[in-house]
């Protein structure tokens, strides 16, 4: 039986990609911007979880727990002792060096806002489609083209 033709499904444009410049909303760095190092989603966050506090079960979005690190932004001290590694040869054996790391840490992506290229300020972003089909991010201020050039 063929299956009834409907409306074409067109795949979801992540909103804040890697190399994206934001602004933080809120928290201790809240004003500041960076650029985005890299995009972590939630592998669990389309399953169906039980809440602590009631004993209904709730289906959250693939999204919801996604975050963002930002280059320089929500830094984290990270004291490491230092270690003896193995190396390819045993006469010299290599040794980690010792000391106060700073890790630029995860931040929601609900407390950052993109930053537009064009007009420089943080904006909504709007999908529009194009004559091909391809999707694509706009800014709602000046309605310009938000693509990442790599």
């Amino acid at each position: 039986m063929p299956r009834p033709s409907g409306p074409v499904r067109v795949t979801k444009v992540p909103e804040i990609r890697r190399g994206d410049t934001v602004v933080v909303l809120s928290g201790k760095d809240a004003g500041k911007r960076g650029v985005v190092e890299r995009v972590l989603r939630n592998p669990v966050g389309s399953l169906l979880r039980k809440r602590r506090w009631s004993s209904s079960w709730t289906r959250t979005s693939p999204l919801s727990g996604a975050t963002v690190v930002v280059e320089g932004l929500n830094i984290a001290k990270r004291h490491t002792k230092p270690r003896q590694t193995s190396s390819s040869t045993d006469r010299m054996p290599k040794i980690q060096q010792g000391g106060i790391l700073d890790i630029a840490q995860p931040l929601p992506m609900s407390r950052v806002m993109l930053v537009c290229p064009k007009c420089d300020q943080p904006t909504r972003i709007a999908h529009t489609t194009l004559d091909n089909g391809r999707r694509i991010r706009v800014c709602r201020h000046c309605g310009e083209a938000l693509e990442v050039t790599r």
